[in-house]
């Protein structure tokens, strides 16, 4: 008999993905949402350039806001604990897994090659950093609603 996972990462963004992500970790938490980690991470502020201009979001204020937001979201899955992370995603991921003993990470690939391109692929970055196993949810799979095992793919 395949042992339960102890500990499932929920890495979600504010995009459409967040619920088939969440949907995927509530199925491998297997009724026990005390195995559920939701985890989000403010990235290194950018600075908007208009000009002569320029504006950098206050960290500050993005870590507040994200703290707000996930708490939000967890709060709706009883049992599950909220994770703000700060900082470059795949690295503050990859040392957050280690540190906490994260069995498994759910993520969504859905970003597209322009989008890779000018921000750079979570996805891919993780498959290839993550210390744990790696299960990705895909945007094709989460819009036909598939609630089988099919819905994503592993890499680790």
């Amino acid at each position: 008999m395949r042992k339960p996972y102890r500990a499932i990462g929920c890495c979600i963004d504010r995009d459409e993905m967040k619920d088939a992500v969440l949907a995927e970790g509530v199925r491998l938490a297997d009724g026990d949402l005390t195995r559920l980690r939701i985890v989000h991470v403010v990235p290194p502020p950018r600075a908007i350039i208009s000009g002569a201009f320029a504006y950098v979001t206050p960290l500050w204020e993005a870590v507040d806001d994200g703290r707000a937001w996930v708490g939000e979201i967890a709060a709706k899955y009883p049992g599950a604990t909220p994770v703000l992370l700060e900082g470059p995603p795949v690295r503050v991921v990859s040392e957050w897994v280690q540190r906490e003993g994260v069995d498994v990470i759910v993520a969504a690939a859905s970003r597209s090659p322009m989008e890779r391109a000018l921000l750079g692929g979570f996805a891919s970055h993780l498959a290839y950093h993550a210390p744990c196993s790696v299960l990705f949810v895909h945007p094709e799979a989460s819009a036909q609603g598939a609630e089988s095992s099919g819905a994503a793919s592993a890499a680790s």
